[in-house]
């Protein structure tokens, strides 16, 4: 047991104690001769009560009655009590026995102490913990001029403690006027005090409902599994009563020495575009890449550095970077030698169009699991050179599964796109072509073939180059106006984190699933989200309106672009998995060496630039290859050639 520091304090506190027990045995007597009636009959009180004060004493120093702050009194330090007071009785009772036989003192004495005692332990110690933190007096001081009042969209444990500091602590800028919960059963109730008003799609009619000193000036997200489609739709409310939207970050982010008030931070677009956290099987993830080798291509990308940190947060024996881009390779190498100075890597610059230089990687690192990210993926772009879009996103993901089965490489893990079902440009239909390859050698290994291939589809990657976010983030900056592509334009959004979460995941899973061989991995998305409203939400988060203070410009649709994506095809039946946010979908296969001989074809067309003979090929490998230059919807036209979705 550890030794408590004597102190003023605890000699203080000891001493109440002690004086409570001593009180609690003659209060006991003359309640129990009150209660029957009965003249005082008790002639040993005094030596008694010494006994059991020293029992106490006694007692309570070692059942650790003092390691209890009273500032911060709560239920342990309540059953600390409970069992203090037990067994200071019981001793007392042993040795009152022994002396008197229980003859000097009523029996039901030592019940109604039990009481006595355990309230004049415990009541002090609330006492003072609501006289400290505010409770106490909270109907005389919640209403402050001085303060901020704020509604709280959030019930639980956040939203408590938020309450809490507000009354606790004097020189706290907002008072809480009341509370927004998606649960019907807490609607109607209180927390501290507080009532909680109704729902968040509620919004407008509770602070109609509210009298004018308590309408609230900001709207708090306590609850951080409040996100996507209730984000949207709290953001677009609080916008029409032009109150701003903070969120309260989690308890376990707060920092004591800014105080919680002081925490609040703005709605991130990824609230408006996320869901609820998927639970996660990491031990199975830490199983698959602890203590293996690991080379990611693409590394210096997007999806593929996100992929090199979450891998050397797993302890592997060693990352090799493989990245065409020098700039990039510099950064994230220089990344991980500040943040994984202990893991082991290997930075090189290639290719993976390069199939010597990608067998050569190979034959030095001996990659026990690959992760395949590099990829050239902005549409127009790859529409515009369309034979570098197949050189890259084919042929190099050919050249490294060829690799990986000639090294025998235990788990290849290709990243495809939801653009890759039915395509309408070039670059979605070389990414179906790409799992065409991966497929084909899943299914095509021979028995004694270690590699196993894991292909993984999904939409939009929040934040990467290109993307929509950071466009509308420059185009906020500069004032507007957002450019937009099409009114009806629709993406699916994931962030970085969850996307290489469930990326790592499945690949954890493929080891015990036995049907999966040649299907593809698809990532459960959520609902797609309408890009015009996502420019609209952002103005909102800037404290802007939109169409007033910034205006949204639509632009026409881009070459082989489309208004919505899918991530199946019609002919695709999904199969569910072990894990949450991770599906199966078995897309049509081909034969290796009739794959590998249209490939050649295809290949050979496009290092002769030859664009009609390399569509003409693309056609024959994907008949959903639905080719759109000018946009999906040439109607959609504007004059402006810039935008996102």
């Amino acid at each position: 047991m550890s030794r408590l520091r004597l102190n003023t304090r605890i000699l203080l506190v000891a001493l109440h104690d002690v004086v409570m027990a001593a009180v609690s045995l003659p209060l006991a007597l003359w309640l129990r001769y009150w209660l029957a009636d009965l003249p005082w009959q008790a002639p040993h009180t005094i030596e008694a009560t010494l006994m059991f004060a020293g029992v106490a004493a006694i007692v309570f120093r070692y059942a650790g009655l003092y390691r209890g702050i009273w500032h911060f009194a709560s239920l342990r330090d309540m059953l600390a009590i409970f069992r203090s007071v037990t067994l200071t009785l019981l001793v007392f009772t042993v040795l009152l026995f022994l002396v008197t036989r229980l003859e000097a003192i009523p029996r039901s004495t030592l019940v109604l102490q039990f009481f006595l005692l355990f309230g004049l332990l415990a009541g002090p110690r609330i006492l003072y913990r609501s006289w400290k933190d505010g409770s106490l007096l909270e109907g005389f001081t919640r209403f402050d001029p001085n303060r901020i009042p704020v509604l709280l969209a959030g019930s639980g444990a956040a939203a408590e403690v938020f309450i809490r500091e507000m009354e606790r602590n004097r020189k706290a800028g907002y008072r809480v006027v009341g509370l927004l919960d998606e649960k019907a059963t807490r609607q109607g109730r209180d927390l501290r005090g507080i009532r909680v008003l109704g729902g968040v799609e509620e919004l407008i009619a509770v602070i109609d409902g509210l009298p004018e000193r308590d309408r609230p000036r900001r709207i708090i997200v306590t609850d951080d599994r409040l996100a996507g489609s209730a984000i949207r739709q709290l953001v677009e409310a609080a916008a029409q009563l032009n109150i701003p939207v903070a969120r309260l970050p989690r308890l376990t982010e707060f920092r004591a020495e800014d105080g919680v008030s002081q925490q609040l931070r703005p709605v991130d677009v990824e609230d408006l575009l996320g869901r609820p956290q998927r639970a996660l099987d990491r031990a199975a993830v830490a199983r698959l890449i602890g203590g293996r080798r690991v080379l990611v291509t693409g590394a210096g990308g997007t999806i593929g550095s996100e992929l090199v940190r979450q891998v050397a947060g797993l302890e592997p024996a060693q990352i090799v970077l493989f990245e065409q881009s020098e700039h990039a390779l510099y950064q994230i190498d220089m990344e991980m030698a500040e943040r994984y100075p202990g893991v082991p890597r290997a930075a090189l610059l290639g290719d993976v169009r390069n199939a010597q230089s990608v067998d050569e990687a190979f034959r030095q690192h001996r990659p026990e699991i690959v992760l395949h990210a590099a990829a050239y993926k902005h549409v127009p772009l790859v529409e515009s050179n369309a034979g570098e879009g197949v050189l890259t996103n084919m042929q190099g993901t050919r050249a490294v599964a060829d690799a990986c089965l000639q090294h025998s490489v235990a788990v290849m893990v290709m990243i495809s796109t939801d653009k890759a079902v039915n395509p309408t440009n070039v670059m979605g239909a070389t990414k179906r072509l790409a799992e065409m390859v991966c497929q084909s050698r899943d299914i095509g290994a021979s028995a004694e073939a270690s590699t196993r291939f894991v292909t993984v589809r999904f939409g939009n990657v929040l934040g990467s180059s290109g993307s929509v976010v950071p466009l509308f983030q420059r185009q906020l900056a500069q004032g507007g106006p957002l450019t937009v592509t099409h009114p009806e334009v629709t993406r699916f959004f994931m962030t970085t984190r969850e996307a290489v979460e469930l990326i790592l995941q499945a690949a954890a899973l493929q080891a015990g699933m036995l049907q999966a061989a040649g299907k593809i991995f698809v990532l459960d998305m959520g609902e797609p989200i309408r890009i015009q409203d996502l420019a609209r939400q952002m103005i909102r988060l800037a404290g802007l309106q939109p169409d007033k203070d910034v205006q949204i410009r639509f632009t026409g649709l881009r070459p082989g672009e489309k208004l919505y994506e899918e991530v199946l095809h019609r002919d695709e039946t999904l199969v569910p998995t072990p894990q949450d946010g991770v599906l199966l979908a078995a897309p049509r296969t081909i034969g290796r060496a009739e794959l590998d001989a249209a490939l050649d074809r295809l290949t050979t067309a496009a290092r002769a630039q030859d664009t009609a003979a390399l569509l003409a090929q693309i056609r024959a490998l994907v008949p959903e290859f639905a080719h759109a230059p000018n946009g999906q919807d040439k109607a959609a036209g504007a004059t402006t050639p810039a935008s996102a979705a």
